[in-house]
């Protein structure tokens, strides 16, 4: 087992990768409520789409950890769950099954040019300063998260973005949640191994007392059936004319979102190679393909590599054994989800700001004397938060760098992948149905 998940290599050991694998599953369980809640208002049934929200992230992350063998989890994208559900079944009127047909058709695209490393080809050739700007700005992103889940902020609940207001710092909530952001800093700061899982334990031990939070009310439930959504999706309704710009938002929407989080996240977890890429990426890449295909199948959206393994990361996670650990967790949240469901949203979302913090600190090595490098970089941060949508930042810094690099007199000096990023990036832009969402 050692040898397979390359523990000497990485300098990692069972302890370690136990601790990161629980931290990171305990940082995201929130998506097996919130991601069927989202779907549900585009009218996928609740019920299954929670079991299919747990297969996907299972077969996703279990394929990550034995393909990929990296630290990273796999699960339904917050963004475009909601870009299914508002904008594609609300906004423009087409089913969900539909929708799913899409999603499918989308991850299909994915495994056909992750087979053929086109995916990779073309993440080789991103830009180093953009490449810390996704570390950078995927961190800004949890920690905007963070706040706002904890109510240490107060957000607009319609765009999540503005105004951003001060939440009720006075009120029990915000209060565990500042004690729990404190409280894994100086965890931290005095070294104390597996840090972020001790303070989100504590912090919801301390919020079931204070009754912010309540106490499980049982521990054993049989997983909801599958049956209303499994192979429910309408693939040839999917491949009409009319349809395409939405195949086109969602396959975009995933490239970017997942090239993105893998390379800022790899970043975090020092997994890059002197020339700052992921080797072997078609393996992670490949797993997340493979998962988007067999999540339409079973009922949920777009899935990908989440931001939130980087928590699992700075808890110490480094190998893909870590991700078993976290599938196993999946696993066995379909029989005992009342019990890891009961870890409150004001006890992770502290382990988020930390994590937000610690992702910041690529903003160093981002030339600041370079204008043609540090404007599409820093658009890339702000816009990643203030959007509230991971692919957009990047892809505007996709937009923003050749150009810039043109003006400069650079531009002869980009390679071809930079322009295929360019053109994917305009796509998006173009296509995407705004006056829908």
């Amino acid at each position: 087992m050692k040898k397979f998940f390359r523990f000497e290599e990485l300098g990692t050991g069972y302890r370690r990768e136990i601790v990161g694998g629980i931290t990171t599953f305990v940082a995201m369980a929130y998506i097996i409520i919130v991601n069927p809640a989202i779907l549900a208002e585009g009218g996928i049934p609740r019920d299954a789409c929670t079991t299919a929200t747990i297969l996907a992230a299972v077969i996703g992350t279990i394929l990550m950890a034995i393909y990929a063998r990296r630290p990273f989890a796999i699960a339904p994208y917050m963004g475009e769950n909601a870009f299914i559900a508002f904008t594609v079944c609300i906004g423009m009127g087409y089913s969900w099954e539909k929708a799913l047909g899409a999603v499918f058709v989308g991850g299909v695209i994915f495994v056909i040019i992750t087979a053929l490393k086109i995916r990779s080809w073309i993440a080789a050739a991103i830009p180093d300063s953009l490449k810390r700007s996704f570390a950078a700005g995927i961190g800004l992103f949890i920690m905007f998260i963070g706040l706002n889940i904890t109510g240490i902020i107060r957000v607009d609940p319609d765009t999540l973005v503005g105004p951003v207001k001060i939440g009720e710092l006075s009120t029990a909530g915000p209060l565990i949640s500042l004690f729990g952001l404190v409280l894994i800093c100086v965890l931290m700061i005095r070294k104390v191994p597996g840090a972020i899982l001790i303070g989100i334990i504590l912090t919801t031990v301390v919020s079931h007392i204070a009754g912010v939070s309540g106490w499980p009310s049982k521990l054993v439930s049989a997983p909801p059936s599958l049956s209303p959504t499994l192979f429910k999706l309408d693939i040839p309704g999917a491949l009409t004319l009319d349809f395409l710009p939405v195949i086109l938002v969602v396959f975009i929407l995933d490239f970017v979102d997942t090239m993105g989080t893998l390379v800022g996240v790899s970043a975090r977890a020092k997994l890059l190679d002197k020339d700052l890429n992921l080797p072997e990426l078609e393996r992670p890449m490949m797993a997340d393909a493979v998962a988007t295909v067999t999540g339409a199948l079973a009922g949920t959206s777009t899935t990908g590599t989440f931001i939130e393994s980087a928590a699992g990361i700075e808890a110490g996670a480094r190998s893909g054994f870590a991700s078993v650990v976290t599938a196993l967790m999946f696993v066995l949240c379909l029989f005992f989800a009342p019990l890891f469901l009961s870890v409150p949203t004001v006890a992770y979302g502290g382990a988020l700001i930390v994590v937000g913090f610690l992702m910041l600190s690529p903003i160093k090595e981002i030339p600041f004397d370079d204008y043609s490098e540090l404007f599409p970089s820093v658009a890339t941060i702000v816009l990643m938060s203030f959007t509230y949508n991971i692919g957009f930042g990047m892809a505007a810094g996709f937009v923003m760098y050749p150009l810039f690099k043109v003006v400069s007199g650079k531009g002869r000096e980009l390679p071809a992948g930079v322009w295929v990023l360019f053109a994917i990036s305009v796509l998006l832009f173009l296509f995407y149905p705004y006056h829908k969402a």
